[in-house]
């Protein structure tokens, strides 16, 4: 137990040295693949209630801005499988958009390698409108690491965030790591924070008031093989953030191929 707590201090104290995802997926990432012949729909919806009022560097305002993406991962093996994302944005003055589309591979680690901890990587790939990205077609590599102790679960994504086409496409990879820390305080309720991070080029880090940290409170249900659901408020730290955000993850697994019996 004591261990539990020394690294739970350890992972809180990440964050006094560290928005990826530009807001559309909010979410820090287990290790798991999803399931072969199985496959996970799923429904980000997140309101930004302050943040950017003002167009900057063409990007439109995200102030009162409603972002809703469809996730689409389908397991292929027993640890390796792909996902699709599309990206949609409502905000008052330029009505409802899609914005883009990604597709996202990920292998894990086998079970049988036997690792202490959990361990994935995602590669993502696609294209957003210059309208709502400063950069236009990007790649995000992320590691996954994660590890359970009885109730106590931590998730680190130490992401890399490559600009392809767009004003940092002549620039080093950005650090953008990803943190989750919860607790199972009832059968089928975990409760704890997660972390998201931005802070510049792995080799020029950005000024603190340039760089992204948020905080989101999260709830998630825990122990049901259908349904998954991830619920929180976030709170941005620094001015380049967005101050304020609500997000909901709704998720619904469906197993192909089980016979149903009457």
């Amino acid at each position: 137990m004591k261990k539990q707590y020394l690294l739970l201090l350890f992972c809180i104290g990440l964050i006094r040295i560290g928005l990826a995802q530009d807001n559309y997926e909010i979410q820090v990432y287990g290790s798991q693949t999803q399931p072969k012949n199985s496959t996970m729909f799923e429904l980000h919806s997140n309101f930004t209630f302050e943040g950017e009022r003002a167009v900057v560097d063409g990007v439109r305002p995200s102030y009162h801005a409603e972002h809703e993406t469809l996730e689409i991962t389908n397991g292929i093996t027993d640890n390796f499988e792909l996902g699709f994302y599309l990206f949609t944005n409502y905000t008052a003055g330029y009505g409802y958009q899609i914005i883009g589309s990604h597709i996202r591979p990920r292998i894990m680690a086998p079970l049988s390698w036997h690792l202490p901890v959990g361990l994935s990587l995602s590669t993502e790939f696609g294209y957003q409108s210059k309208y709502y990205s400063p950069d236009t077609w990007t790649i995000e590599i992320r590691p996954i690491i994660d590890k359970q102790w009885n109730n106590l679960y931590v998730s680190f994504n130490p992401t890399m965030g490559i600009a392809l086409k767009g004003i940092d496409q002549h620039q080093a990879p950005d650090f953008e790591p990803n943190l989750k820390v919860a607790y199972q305080f009832f059968k089928n309720t975990d409760l704890g924070f997660e972390y998201y991070g931005s802070v510049g080029p792995i080799n020029n880090f950005e000024q603190l008031p340039q760089e992204n940290h948020a905080i989101f409170l999260a709830y998630d249900l825990e122990n049901n093989p259908k349904w998954e659901v991830n619920i929180g408020p976030g709170w941005g730290l620094t001015q380049a953030t967005d101050r304020f955000i609500f997000k909901v993850l709704i998720g619904r697994k469906i197993k192909w191929g089980e016979r149903r019996h009457s």
